[in-house]
């Protein structure tokens, strides 16, 4: 890691560490009303859920990308060609050995040009604490979206939203993230 980074340093690429998480329309409960020891049933269809792709500088930047359906290569893909249009120069992209980003629909793309400003590296085996871009999902669902319940899910991509906006004005706390992982900013 220390290595790509000082790689990083010397081509003048900009660090960007990327991670998926799902955010379900049942509420990450924080705090409750109910009686101690009376444990509160929510009733939600758990399958329903958004699935969000995320990026962070060190500098304090958040780039995201919101579906409803898991990540494949060609989303991806199309989540690469995002950063790329607004992070100018070279890229050094960190994240985690999902298959979507081992496929071959990302291998053509670095191929048919992309490489030029864009190099991967990935995180070793499962490491989460590595990561600082988990920090994002942890203070968006405990954080900006504590005991937030939405009926469908196009409540929870409005409170989402807003909630990514919320953090986008908070770079000392992206920054943080990356702190927690043990990494300089």
């Amino acid at each position: 890691m220390a290595r790509a980074q000082k790689k990083a340093a010397a081509e003048g690429r900009t660090i960007v560490f990327v991670d998926e998480a799902g955010f379900s329309l049942l509420a990450a409960a924080v705090y409750t009303w109910a009686p101690r020891g009376q444990t509160p049933i929510l009733k939600y269809p758990l399958w329903e859920h958004l699935s969000v792709i995320s990026a962070i500088t060190p500098q304090g930047k958040l780039y995201t990308w919101i579906q409803d359906h898991a990540f494949n290569g060609r989303d991806i893909v199309r989540f690469l060609k995002h950063l790329l249009c607004r992070i100018k120069g070279k890229l050094l992209l960190i994240w985690d050995g999902l298959p979507a980003h081992r496929g071959q629909v990302v291998k053509q793309f670095l191929r048919q040009g992309a490489a030029k400003r864009l190099h991967l590296e990935r995180l070793p085996g499962y490491a989460p604490d590595l990561n600082p871009d988990e920090g994002v999902w942890g203070y968006l669902k405990m954080v900006e979206l504590a005991n937030v319940c939405c009926h469908d899910l196009t409540e929870l991509r409005y409170q989402l939203r807003k909630a990514i906006a919320r953090l986008r004005h908070k770079s000392t706390i992206i920054q943080s993230f990356f702190h927690q992982a043990r990494l300089a900013t």
